[in-house]
């Protein structure tokens, strides 16, 4: 199989059932952006960070392709002819949920407590969570747009939400584990 079928060359592209749609479709660009967050993922998982930070981003990872594949299929066709599911993978379902909201305990656990918003960065690792987390809060308002219009199972939203979440809670940890001073944000007192 070619990876180029030039089938999108129009600006259009299927959707998972066979419909073509435009490739600003909010479908695909809800889809599009949770794939961008998984990249995102990928590459703080390459830093120099303790390995079962890695492994329970690789877990999150393949969260991530099941969110895309329930993102990328229309709701109408969900089901076959026949009465089976399209999607025939294990969904996201509260287990995953709890994961991440178990893993935010844990590293809760030993951070000091939050009394200002912390600015972005300090370190390469620090700022890919930042950038991975805003980037999952874009893929959130994408597929709420989405969900209004063509809902789907709402757990993809709450994973979405909770994983934005982990990914704040990680950047701090990684600031504590690498030594980072984290800047608080103090508002400056008009004169």
């Amino acid at each position: 199989m070619k990876i180029y079928t030039k089938t999108g060359d129009d600006g259009s592209t299927s959707l998972f059932g066979g419909t073509r749609v435009p490739k600003h479709h909010i479908r695909i660009d809800s889809y599009g952006t949770v794939d961008e967050l998984n990249s995102w993922l990928g590459l703080i998982a390459d830093q120099n960070i303790a390995e079962n930070y890695k492994n329970v981003l690789q877990t999150i990872q393949k969260k991530l392709f099941t969110a895309g594949a329930i993102l990328a299929t229309e709701p109408q066709k969900a089901i076959l002819k026949n009465g089976e599911e399209r999607l025939n993978i294990e969904r996201i379902n509260n287990n995953d949920i709890l994961f991440l909201e178990k893993e935010m305990d844990t590293m809760d656990e030993v951070l000091p407590q939050m009394t200002h918003f912390v600015l972005p960065g300090g370190h390469t690792a620090v700022s890919y969570c930042h950038i991975a987390r805003t980037v999952c809060r874009r893929a959130e308002r994408k597929s709420t747009i989405l969900y209004e219009n063509e809902p789907f199972d709402d757990t993809v939203l709450t994973y979405l939400n909770r994983l934005s979440d982990y990914l704040f809670v990680l950047a701090r940890k990684l600031s504590m584990d690498l030594g980072v001073e984290e800047i608080k944000w103090i508002p400056e007192k008009r004169d």
